[in-house]
């Protein structure tokens, strides 16, 4: 233990001794990059299409890209534990911008879904490495600042992402969507290269890497994943390749715990799971993904078709959240400090459960200010919960071990969002259909209404069904907060910088 402490504090010197601005400069150009590919694409679809063609497959651009994300945490981790944060965020790096030179190249659909999983598979090293070295950075007692920050360019990007797209789509090229990534990922790059120094340690002269069990964790988690993302859109969800893509996943969990056990380094160490705290974070954040998927997915629908606004101001309805909920996360710190990581995450998951209950109360068909109001409120709560839980399980890990920790932190939230807007989305479709005794799913409605041609039975059939992936969202919440209540410990076992 006490030449582990020792290699952990030599690391951290050198990282903070280089020119930490610039750094930081370069993680939040990182972390701008990778959400906001995650959305910029969905505004140009007309024109992607009109191009290309391949209508039918188009979706495959955003699950593509997200599943690609998703699937290499867990291994960008294990890597960035085992050779430093530096060589991983700079091979991550370099495999967006490629991606993004071969999105702008593609010459059909194929070859552009193809080249977003490339995308993809650079943005995962982006995300989780970001992350952990902003915990490398700095001190505890400093750490909600850049985490804040973070934050910050996260949900300003993820939500700017549409506007952007569209915009030069139209007035530009569909092409300039994957250029624009060029120049910033070049100077993000560069400063990297250029001030982040790290020690070379003794131990990445002998690390062996589990290329085994990272193949196993990519090939298990994209097909379940996938049959996540596609059943009851390409397929029925009891179809021979829904149930093909499940059986087949359920067999490569196996393969994966066979595998992990045997190896010597694995990609998905057991005690990410042993040890309390982390299991808890990681089941408390994926109850986190899952639920934004209420506010994320379905409320611009509900703003346009419920509330009769144009897509620019039902996206500003649900942009509010992006507003409070850095502020939240940045004063995090000041209720921490009181009454504890465990408590203050409880406080915050506990108020977004009543808020996200309070949403089926609105009246009909309502006011806008009504569920910006409640965004807001929303935003403020779950910045209160998932800042807190972030930096006190990094805490709780040497240098050692955080890039796994993180990484398992983030694959679990993005899992739950593939969970949520699977398991939402044939929520929302069995309400309208018991609504509209089975006239049609949500998409088909909503398309519908743009049209002009719907009555108002589909309109209040729309919001029941919001209304009712409002409560699903309500009932994760409550879930993450009894998780919190019975199984977090009441005080984080931090250690010492």
């Amino acid at each position: 233990m006490g030449s582990t402490s020792s290699a952990e504090r030599e690391a951290a010197r050198p990282a903070a001794a280089g020119r930490r601005g610039a750094v930081v400069a370069a993680l939040m150009l990182s972390m701008a990059l990778a959400a906001l590919d995650a959305t910029i694409v969905s505004t140009a679809v007309p024109q992607i299409v009109g191009d290309l063609g391949g209508f039918s497959v188009f979706s495959w651009l955003f699950s593509g890209y997200l599943l690609a994300v998703t699937v290499t945490l867990p291994v960008y981790g294990k890597l960035s534990d085992t050779f430093g944060r530096k060589p991983v965020l700079i091979a991550g790096s370099v495999l967006f911008l490629l991606g993004s030179l071969l999105c702008a190249l593609a010459w059909n659909m194929g070859a552009l879904i193809a080249f977003r999983v490339v995308q993809g598979l650079g943005g995962g090293a982006l995300q989780g490495t970001v992350q952990t070295l902003a915990a490398d950075l700095y001190p505890l007692k400093d750490r909600p600042k850049i985490q804040s920050k973070l934050s910050t360019v996260w949900a300003v990007s993820a939500v700017a992402g549409p506007g952007l797209g569209g915009v030069l789509a139209a007035y530009a090229d569909w092409r300039w969507i994957f250029l624009i990534n060029l120049p910033i990922g070049a100077l993000a790059l560069w400063l990297i290269v250029r001030h982040l120094h790290e020690p070379e340690r003794e131990a990445t002269a002998h690390a062996r890497v589990d290329w085994a069990g990272a193949l196993a964790v990519f090939a298990c988690g994209g097909v379940l994943l996938t049959a996540l993302v596609q059943g009851g859109v390409a397929w029925p969800w009891l179809s021979a390749p829904s149930l093909a893509l499940f059986g087949a996943g359920l067999a490569l969990v196996a393969v994966v715990v066979l595998v992990e056990r045997r190896a010597a380094e694995p990609i998905i160490p057991g005690w990410v799971w042993r040890r309390r705290t982390i299991a808890v974070v990681n089941l408390a954040l994926g109850a986190l993904g899952l639920l934004m998927v209420a506010p994320s997915v379905f409320l611009p629908t509900y703003a346009q078709s419920v509330l009769g606004l144009a897509p620019v101001a039902a996206g500003f309805v649900l942009s509010v959240w992006t507003l409070s909920w850095p502020v939240s996360a940045a004063l995090s710190q000041h209720v921490y400090r009181r009454i504890g990581f465990r408590n203050t995450a409880m406080l915050g998951i506990g108020t977004a459960s009543l808020i996200l209950f309070a949403f089926p109360l609105l009246p009909y068909p309502g006011q806008a200010w009504q569920p910006a109001l409640l965004m807001l409120l929303l935003g403020a709560a779950l910045g209160l919960f998932q800042l807190p839980l972030i930096v006190g399980v990094q805490s709780t890990v040497g240098w050692a071990e955080r890039g796994t920790t993180t990484a398992s932190v983030l694959f679990c939230r993005q899992t739950g969002q593939t969970i949520g807007a699977a398991l939402f989305g044939a929520v929302a479709n069995g309400v309208l259909a018991a609504r509209l005794g089975g006239a049609g799913d949500l998409d088909s409605v909503t398309r519908a209404l743009d049209s002009g041609s719907a009555p108002e039975a589909t309109r209040r059939a729309i919001a029941d069904a919001v209304h009712a992936v409002y409560l699903g969202a309500a009932c994760a919440a409550a879930l993450a907060f009894l998780v919190l209540l019975l199984l977090a410990p009441r005080k984080f076992p931090v250690l010492k910088d």
